[in-house]
C-alpha cells in the first residue's frame, strides 16, 4: 500500500501547572481531543509535565522508560492511535543521576520509538531582560534525533536547538519531511525570534517546521511566550495561536513539499566544492 501523501499534525499548547498529575491528565485529554479531530501526529510542549526552571528540574525528574510521564504518554498514544512527540520532561539518567531535558516519541501502538536529549542548553544573558542557565542543572545531549513514520521521517529538536541551523540541515538532508521543536521561548526572545527562526528553518531546508509552546502563565517564575506555530516549506504560516491554552492543526502535504523543492531546486544546486556538506559524515 502506498504511503499517504497528506496527514494532519496538531500542536497542543498546554496550560502547565506545578501539579504533575494534573498536567499528565490534561495532556492525555488533549491528545485524545486532537486525535478525534483527525490528527495523526500530535506534539506536546517543552516541560509539559512540570514547571519550567532550573530550580524545578530535579524535583520533577523521572527515569525513562519507567517514569509516570512515559507510561501516561505511551498509553495516550495507543488509545488515540497517533504518533506522539511528547514535548519534553526532566529526565534522570540511571545510574549516573545526571539530569537532561528530554523528548520522548511514541508510535500509534504506544511504543517508545525515539528519545531526544536537548543538545544546546539555554544559557543566555540579555542585560536588563533575562538571564537563564540550564547548564546549572542539566546536561546536554550528544546525538541528533529523527524517527520514521508511515508518512515519512520526522526530525526533533527542543527549543534552543532551533537556533542552530545545522541540526535542521542535517535532518533535511537525511530525508526528513519536517522538523518539530517543543519549545518555551520567553517574553524577551519570543517576540524577537520565535516566528523568524521557524520560518528560516523551513525556507532554508524546504520542509515543514512545527513548534509547540506551553500556554503563558504570568504567575510563573519563567513566563512562556506561547504562539505555537506550523510553517510550510515556503515559510508560510499554516496555523498559529496566541498565548492561551489551545490546539492548532495543519496538513503536512508531501505533494506540496515535492513541488516546492522542484520549483526552487536548491537541493541540486549546492556547491559542496566551495563549502562543506554538514550532513556528509553524520551517523544515525
Amino acid at each position: 500500500m502506498a504511503s499517504p501523501s497528506k496527514f494532519k499534525i496538531s500542536c497542543i499548547q498546554l496550560a502547565v501547572s506545578s501539579d504533575k498529575s494534573l498536567n499528565l491528565q490534561n495532556a492525555k485529554n488533549k491528545i485524545l481531543e486532537a486525535s478525534k479531530n483527525g490528527a495523526k501526529l500530535v506534539v506536546l510542549p517543552e516541560c509539559f509535565n512540570s514547571t519550567y526552571g532550573v530550580q524545578y528540574f530535579d524535583r520533577f525528574a523521572e527515569c525513562i522508560p519507567n517514569g509516570e510521564s512515559v507510561k501516561t504518554l505511551s498509553a495516550a498514544a495507543k488509545e488515540a492511535n497517533v504518533y506522539l512527540i511528547g514535548g519534553s520532561i526532566p529526565e534522570r539518567e540511571e545510574p549516573s543521576g545526571k539530569l537532561y531535558n528530554t523528548c520522548t516519541v511514541y508510535d500509534p501502538e504506544g511504543n517508545l520509538i525515539a528519545k531526544h536529549r536537548k543538545v544546546h542548553l539555554f544559557d543566555i544573558d540579555i542585560p536588563g531582560k533575562i538571564t537563564f542557565q540550564e547548564s546549572a542543572t542539566l546536561n546536554s545531549g550528544n546525538s541528533l534525533t529523527c524517527f520514521d513514520t508511515e508518512y515519512g521521517k520526522i526530525g526533533v529538536g527542543i527549543c534552543y536547538d532551533i537556533r542552530f541551523p545545522e541540526m535542521a540541515m542535517i535532518a533535511a538532508r537525511r530525508g526528513c519531511i519536517a522538523m518539530v521543536y517543543p519549545g518555551a521561548f520567553n517574553l524577551t526572545t519570543g517576540p524577537l525570534h520565535w516566528e523568524l527562526l521557524q520560518r528560516a528553518r523551513a525556507v532554508d531546508n524546504q520542509f515543514y517546521v512545527a513548534t509547540c509552546s506551553p500556554a503563558r502563565d504570568t504567575s510563573a517564575s519563567y513566563i512562556a511566550w506561547g504562539y505555537s506555530t506550523i510553517v510550510d516549506p515556503n515559510g508560510q504560516i499554516l496555523a498559529t495561536t496566541d498565548h492561551k491554552e489551545d490546539i492548532i492543526y495543519a496538513d503536512i502535504d508531501l505533494e506540496h513539499l515535492k513541488t516546492v523543492r522542484q520549483s526552487i531546486p536548491i537541493y541540486n544546486q549546492r556547491r559542496f566544492d566551495l563549502y562543506p556538506n554538514v550532513a556528509e559524515n553524520f551517523k544515525e
